[in-house]
């Protein structure tokens, strides 16, 4: 059977106590000399997440096995909340239209990209967000916000304007975003120590390239 992805949300209240972070592939080579070379292998980074941790009750297992079975383990992705950075600006702030700035209009691109930039000292790492949130992307030209005129697809994180932003005007976004993943075993090992009670070491999930 092919491959596909579910738009559907990993369980909230699991994902809420897994464990999340990036990932970069590098190789390094040390050189007789003491020395080493680093070759960069991913223009960006991958997250990963281990959500063995949220479950905490026996509800919460049977809700992962149901979910486990409907997406055949490695087989299909679906959506997931990292809940260490789930939205344009700060996770504690609400969504801004001008949180990030993803374009500069030249009177003829209609079409934008949603970005989300991480900036450290005068690096700027600019990740492609794919999966916004349905209702929670907000526009602004120029500071301003724009409630019409333009519509946002929600499985590619694309702005499209009805006529193209004038000629050296910021274009920004806000948004809530989730991680399109899959899990990364085909096979759900857990212990019962107890009645009502369940066990899993490790449940990972990977991030998608899409």
């Amino acid at each position: 059977m092919a491959t596909g992805f579910d738009d559907i949300r990993f369980p909230l209240g699991i994902s809420m106590g897994s464990t999340a972070g990036p990932e970069f592939s590098t190789e390094v080579t040390e050189l007789a000399s003491g020395f080493e070379v680093r070759n960069r292998n991913w223009a960006g980074a991958r997250l990963r997440f281990n959500v063995a941790p949220g479950v905490r009750s026996l509800a919460d297992y049977e809700t992962l096995l149901a979910f486990f079975y409907a997406r055949a383990g490695r087989a299909r992705g679906f959506r997931f909340r990292d809940w260490s950075d789930w939205r344009s600006g700060s996770v504690k702030a609400a969504v801004s239209p001008t949180d990030q700035v993803i374009g500069t209009g030249d009177d003829a691109e209609q079409f934008f990209q949603l970005t989300k930039t991480y900036a450290s000292g005068p690096i700027h790492h600019a990740r492609r967000i794919s999966r916004p949130v349905a209702g929670t992307v907000r526009i602004a030209l120029g500071g301003i916000e724009q409630t019409q005129g333009w519509e946002v697809d929600p499985a590619l994180g694309l702005i499209t304007f009805d006529t193209p932003p004038p000629a050296d005007v910021a274009v920004s976004a806000g948004f809530e975003f989730d991680v399109p993943v899959r899990f990364d075993i085909d096979r759900l090992e857990a212990t019962a120590p107890a009645p009502q009670m369940m066990q899993l070491c490790d449940i990972p999930i990977v991030e998608i390239r899409e």
